[in-house]
């Protein structure tokens, strides 16, 4: 188990690791294991980035990203140039159903609702919108309502799990209730606890995943 200190150190070094970073720009502190980012970066994209940077660190039991977009004159958009864009590239991303998704967008942040079937058609329609030039960031209130019916999820999810090299399906598991997943254990990382995470929402039919796996110490 690292100090505060030597974690703190580690952030700092992945976050100068990752190449789309500049942190100079990013604070750091630590407490008891948690994470707190601070500071200015120039785009979503980037802040996006740090995030999952400290995600992929070992001994982090939380993250609290508290940073700031701050756009530079280049990459500033009116509200209406961002939803024309973000309206063009979910039409153009073949994941995505036709005419399922509206797009609203106040003060560069976009908000994304309506409905698909299935949990990667929600991620794609983020995934399009997320490095937009002017985009300060997302809100993702798309909700899925499956066509097919869910049975015997868990066990599929199991199986999945057992195929992700990522992932010890020894210490997470499954559990279903009705449409919706919960997720236990005890993950290595946090991006072992998403990995998990993303491959309880592939399942058919899942419309809710509540992720109850802790990072280990």
């Amino acid at each position: 188990m690292k100090t505060d200190m030597q974690l703190k150190r580690h952030v700092e070094e992945e976050l100068k690791w990752e190449p789309s970073v500049n942190e100079a720009r990013i604070g750091v502190a630590v407490k008891d294991g948690v994470v707190t980012l601070t500071g200015y970066v120039n785009s979503y994209p980037e802040k996006w980035a740090a995030e999952r940077a400290v995600k992929r660190l070992k001994d982090v039991k939380a993250i609290a990203e508290e940073i700031e977009v701050e756009l530079l004159g280049g990459n500033r958009r009116t509200d209406g140039d961002i939803a024309r864009a973000a309206a063009n590239t979910i039409e153009w991303n073949t994941l995505i159903p036709r005419d399922r998704i509206k797009v609203m967008v106040h003060d560069g942040w976009v908000t994304l609702e309506g409905e698909v079937e299935w949990w990667y058609q929600k991620d794609a329609a983020e995934n399009s919108v997320r490095n937009l030039s002017g985009v300060r960031g997302v809100a993702n209130k798309i909700t899925i309502t499956p066509a097919l019916s869910v049975e015997h999820v868990d066990a599929e999810i199991t199986k999945a799990f057992q195929r992700n090299a990522m992932l010890d399906a020894r210490k997470i598991w499954a559990e279903t209730q009705g449409t919706r997943v919960i997720l236990h254990g005890k993950a290595r990382t946090w991006l072992e606890r998403k990995e998990a995470e993303e491959g309880a929402w592939a399942a058919p039919g899942v419309t809710g995943v509540e992720d109850l796996i802790t990072v280990a110490e």
